[in-house]
């Protein structure tokens, strides 16, 4: 990634400057990436390989899967090793790399995220034509659509941090690279480049909250006409989806829809949003999720009787 700029590293402050914290930020985000890891690993593997996951829903909470890990591996690693070293340098082109797979597998979650609530709202409200609209061909070409769209969007938050100019100060107040603390070490007027960062992310974020509180509210309200089993069932996978959604886009319109003003805690909604949303929404969609529930324990135990035969 080529670049002109004087600075050509940069220093993470990180979260705390306490030796002791440190090794407790190290010990807590270990078993959060961790279980990240696996949550999301288990999910995919059993979606892959069980039969009874074959339904749209499960193809999208694959991709889902995929990207919480990617997400999540694109800021732990970095911050766990951080956390146990003396000076935590960056190079100019590893930030820059940080910045776009930040953006890239977040703008994929939100992606997926609106394609798993149409496809709720088919099922729900148009059941008789599910199988022709979901069909698996428009499945795989909404994926192919959001890595394209993503990809675009990554693309865009790069070109802004590109024209940074960096010729001083390089102290980043944050665990990791991202357009708002960049922001602050420009040797420029960014007045401009934060309207097109609230104009992007931000309105991507906001927008696409919006539409999937909109949807959720007309497929809950479709569900009087179900019956008793039916409307329970529905309600419990909408219910599942509506926590996730929340729990990933509350952090990220805080983060990305407001002038660059600092708050004291700003590092740990931003915590909550790479390293904490990741590990959740594998608990949430198993724990709350009969049928995946079902599957990991049929697929599994199968697994594991055949490696003793």
């Amino acid at each position: 990634m080529q670049q002109n700029k004087s600075v050509t590293e940069f220093i993470l402050l990180g979260l705390t400057k306490s030796p002791t914290r440190q090794k407790m930020v190290f010990v807590i985000f270990f078993i959060f990436y961790t279980g990240t890891v696996v949550g999301n690993l288990l999910i995919i593997l059993t979606i892959k390989f069980s039969r009874s996951l074959g339904s749209p829903m499960y193809f999208f909470l694959f991709y889902l899967s995929l990207t919480d890990g990617c997400f999540s591996t694109s800021i732990a690693p970095r911050l766990m090793v951080d956390a146990l070293s003396a000076k935590k340098v960056i190079s100019y082109n590893e930030c820059m790399t940080q910045v776009f797979a930040l953006h890239f597998f977040g703008c994929m979650e939100i992606f997926v995220l609106i394609f798993m609530a149409v496809d709720r709202y088919v099922a729900i409200c148009k059941p008789l034509r599910y199988p022709i609209i979901m069909r698996r061909q428009v499945c795989i070409t909404l994926i192919v659509f959001a890595w394209i769209g993503s990809f675009i969007h990554s693309i865009a938050q790069i070109a802004l941090a590109l024209k940074l100019p960096f010729c001083g100060p390089n102290l980043i107040d944050h665990y990791c690279c991202d357009l708002q603390p960049l922001l602050k070490l420009a040797c420029m007027d960014t007045h401009v480049i934060n309207l097109m960062l609230v104009s992007n992310s931000g309105a991507l974020c906001s927008i696409s909250f919006l539409f999937l509180i909109i949807s959720y509210l007309v497929i809950l309200h479709s569900l009087r006409n179900h019956s008793a089993e039916g409307r329970k069932k529905a309600l419990s996978t909408c219910t599942s989806h509506i926590i996730v959604v929340v729990i990933s886009f509350g952090p990220c319109i805080f983060i990305y829809t407001r002038p660059p003003v600092t708050f004291p805690m700003d590092k740990m909604v931003t915590v909550f949003y790479t390293i904490g949303t990741p590990f959740l929404n594998p608990l949430i969609y198993t724990l709350r999720n009969a049928e995946m529930k079902n599957a990991i324990r049929k697929l599994w135990s199968i697994n594991i009787t055949s490696a003793y035969l």
